[in-house]
């Protein structure tokens, strides 16, 4: 089953009187295509403060930001995982790594696949559809839709070897280092 274009994001807030209204509710317009890999990552909301900022009518999704959440604030994305290229084996070994830069812990084994990673955030995963795979630093681990993943801190990277994308909720929270 292909998956839609269009994610519906509905945003609530409490107005001016305390009472409790929506604020957004549509399409999601915050949809990046992430070059080399035709990933598509859907920005539902930031925050950039613990606690959060819950004040105002302001879309805290409408901003630009990498993989990694600000300091000490969160990330809430949608990610939509095509079947991985061949070609995505002939990048250099630490090609997704170098784009995380300071926001990766110091600790950990230097990249095994062009697509792994880390950074310095506790990550909660929803399988939404689809299957894929998770490399670590030396095992793997196959997810489906419906299976969860809280991930600490790792090494990782998604390889979609099946014939359908596989969507996935990311909610990314900053941590300390491990």
């Amino acid at each position: 089953m292909p998956l839609s274009e269009d994610i519906r994001r509905v945003v609530t807030t409490v107005d001016t009187d305390g009472k409790a209204v929506v604020l957004f509710d549509g399409a999601n317009p915050h949809k990046v295509v992430r070059p080399n890999r035709s990933v598509t990552s859907r920005l539902v909301w930031v925050t950039d403060q613990t606690p959060a900022d819950i004040s105002g009518t302001a879309d805290r999704a409408a901003t630009n930001i990498g993989i990694a959440p600000p300091h000490n604030g969160s990330v809430f994305r949608i990610i939509d995982i095509p079947p991985t290229l061949p070609e995505i084996e002939t990048l250099e070994q630490d090609y997704l790594h170098k784009q995380i830069g300071d926001h990766a812990p110091r600790k950990g084994l230097p990249p095994r696949h062009p697509l792994m990673h880390r950074t310095l955030t506790i990550d909660y995963a929803i399988i939404m559809q689809g299957e894929i795979d998770m490399l670590l630093d030396d095992s793997e681990v196959h997810l489906k839709a419906g299976d969860v993943l809280v991930q600490q801190g790792t090494n990782h990277a998604w390889v979609n070897r099946g014939t359908e994308p596989c969507r996935i909720a990311f909610i990314l929270i900053e941590s300390k280092e491990p």
